[in-house]
């Protein structure tokens, strides 16, 4: 399948930076593609080795979880990519995706002063806003993950389906090297942690940092219902609990849970 050629170390980040701090490891920088996460999944199909990187300077056709966009102006975020071959099946997916959560978070926190929050299951927030998102699936094989990061960006459109936020807009000067390095470390931590110990240890880990794995009152939906109460942990695959006014016990599979008295997310 064609694809674009990645970009020089000349301008936009600095990869021959990255390199030397991860020696021997695949990273793929482009200019402009339409997707990082449908160029790593072809390479995963292609047998890659775990931890091929590729990354864009910007990004035009960009997707979220449920195939929502995700904006990823030229030089102002990190839009990447990483293959990773962890030997889990697709049913820890959920679990994955709060491994990739705890990993950018930790990221922000090792290069900046901030310390975000994380919104199950994908989102991770700054002064409740979303200055990060995170995808995976499975192809050939291997988990693709795919982590935006806001980083300089000084305005959003005011439209957003959620209202967003750079590192930048909340007072912190990142250098996107130092910032994907300490994300690509992360993430490899975390994975780890989960093929070695479990999702047992990733759930412990999300529950002790997030606001919105218990305690919080929240309105989500399930099976076209909605569901409002007060969140009450994960369960063993990694879906949210809600405890509902009546007592009930609802998981949450899907996203879009928001704090009462937020708007719901469209």
């Amino acid at each position: 399948m064609p694809r674009t050629a990645p970009r020089s170390s000349a301008a936009g980040i600095e990869i021959d930076r990255i390199r030397e701090q991860l020696p021997g490891r695949r990273i793929d920088w482009h200019d402009s593609v339409g997707s990082t996460m449908s160029i790593a999944a072809g390479l995963a199909r292609e047998g890659c080795a775990s931890g091929t990187i590729v990354g864009a300077e910007e990004q035009t056709a960009g997707v979220g979880r449920h195939g929502r966009a995700w904006l990823s102006a030229r030089g102002e975020g990190l839009s990447v990519s990483m293959v990773l071959r962890l030997g889990l099946e697709a049913e820890t997916l959920p679990v994955v995706m709060l491994a990739l959560g705890l990993a950018t978070r930790e990221a922000i926190i090792t290069v900046t002063s901030l310390v975000p929050d994380l919104r199950w299951p994908n989102d991770v927030l700054i002064h409740a806003r979303k200055c990060a998102g995170m995808l995976a699936q499975v192809e050939g094989g291997a988990i693709v993950a795919g982590i935006g990061i806001n980083v300089s960006q000084t305005r959003f459109p005011a439209d957003l389906e959620t209202p967003a936020i750079s590192l930048a807009m909340a007072g912190a000067n990142v250098e996107r090297e130092e910032l994907l390095i300490a994300l690509i470390r992360a993430v490899e931590r975390h994975s780890q942690m989960l093929a070695k110990n479990g999702p047992s240890a990733i759930l412990r880990a999300f529950a002790s940092v997030s606001s919105y794995a218990s305690g919080l009152r929240v309105r989500a939906e399930r099976d076209g219902r909605a569901v409002e109460g007060t969140t009450c942990g994960l369960d063993p695959s990694g879906f949210l609990k809600i405890r509902e006014d009546n007592g009930m016990e609802t998981v949450i599979l899907a996203g879009g849970v928001r704090p009462v008295g937020e708007p719901p997310c469209s």
